[in-house]
């Protein structure tokens, strides 16, 4: 039987899908960037909700027409009608599971591009070399989804690895399926300088930020202090010569605390100095967005029991465990022996726990 608060519920979207339609062709709208941007990933949110609500009603009238044919003496049509009711009696409940998901607001940051930040914890040069591993876990991740991926900046381990590597990563929901990984990674295993043959325990953070838009946040770009430097590391003697590397200074005032905060930050990721100017505004803008977004993250985190995609960036949220070749993700109990495939950049049947896990959350919180 179909669920007719989900019939209410569509018929009272339906008004504000054509209502977006014809604002989005207005040219008082496209003139203004931000609502323009706004009003069409919202047309496209109503559109998939649309789309699912037109199979739903042909889902119920199939099922009708088909209760109706049942009662015809011709027994072959009769035999046409039941497949065709058992389909429609399947897909119903699917549908109406599929539409309640579209009905929970969606986090408004999940369309975003992605800022990495990856750095080694406790555990010195090993940590460091954990770090470099993760960053090679996630190249190959995003290098099979098709994402771009863009260095920032990176200071290197002593053995090897990065005590600290930050890159931009480009594409379509990149922020809302990363966001899992923000959190304390664990690795247990013999490090190569270990002569015992001893298992340790390091660590290494990532903190994936939404990378803001010029219009998400507002900055005075007049109280920006800017340094150049020479880049350091690979690239010959444009190295030496050429100062391309660039440091921002910007002091920033949160409104959710009214303390101010002096942010400093370097970008040397190409040899374009202009490049790299651009590349640390971005930076700045994605660092100052994740800040006055706090609070509502927050309140999402505490209204959440497991905080799956959100909370505290310090909870340890995954184990490596090199010896027994298992991975296990402390947030939602999920455990896998695939450890080499995993590294390998295969983390999508892990994400698509969270994600699970995470919908699951969301429904609850809903009214449906």
């Amino acid at each position: 039987m179909a669920d007719h608060t989900i019939l209410e519920k569509l018929e009272g979207l339906v008004a504000r899908f054509e209502e977006v339609s014809t604002l989005i062709t207005d040219p008082n709208v496209i003139s203004d960037q931000k609502r323009y941007v706004k009003l069409t990933k919202e047309y496209k949110e109503l559109g998939d909700i649309m789309k699912a609500r037109e199979e739903y009603i042909k889902c119920i009238n199939g099922l009708e027409e088909a209760k109706q044919m049942m009662n015809e003496n011709d027994p072959e049509m009769k035999e046409i009608a039941r497949e065709e009711a058992a389909i429609c009696e399947a897909r119903i409940p699917e549908l109406e599971e599929e539409i309640k998901l579209l009905l929970v607001p969606s986090d408004p940051q999940d369309d975003k591009n992605a800022i990495v930040e990856i750095r080694g914890g406790t555990g010195g040069d090993e940590a460091a070399l954990f770090a470099g591993d993760l960053y090679r876990m996630y190249i190959k991740y995003c290098e099979a989804k098709g994402w771009k991926v863009a260095l920032s900046s990176c200071s290197e381990g002593a053995a090897g690895g990065f005590k600290e590597i930050i890159f931009t990563v480009s594409g379509e929901k990149v922020y809302g399926t990363l966001k899992y990984e923000s959190g304390v990674h664990r690795v247990q295993r013999v490090p190569a300088t270990e002569t015992q043959g001893r298992v340790h325990t390091s660590a290494a953070t990532v903190a994936v930020l939404p990378e803001a838009d010029e219009f998400d946040v507002e900055i005075n770009e007049g109280e920006i202090k800017w340094d150049t430097f020479r880049s350091g590391g690979a690239g010959g003697q444009n190295v030496n010569k050429v100062e391309s590397g660039v440091r921002l200074r910007y002091v920033w005032k949160n409104p959710n605390t009214g303390e101010s905060e002096e942010i400093l930050i370097e970008c040397t990721e190409t040899r374009d100095q202009p490049k790299n100017k651009e590349r640390a505004l971005t930076r700045l803008r994605s660092f100052i967005y994740d800040k006055e977004h706090q609070k509502y993250i927050d309140d999402i985190a505490n209204k959440r029991k497991t905080m799956v995609s959100t909370g505290d960036r310090s909870a340890k949220i995954r184990t490596y465990n090199y010896p027994q070749g298992r991975i296990t993700d402390h947030r939602i109990n999920y455990t896998i022996y695939n450890l080499s495939a995993f590294m390998d950049g295969e983390i999508q049947g892990c994400l698509d726990q969270l994600i699970i896990a995470e919908n699951a959350e969301r429904m609850k919180e809903s009214e449906l």
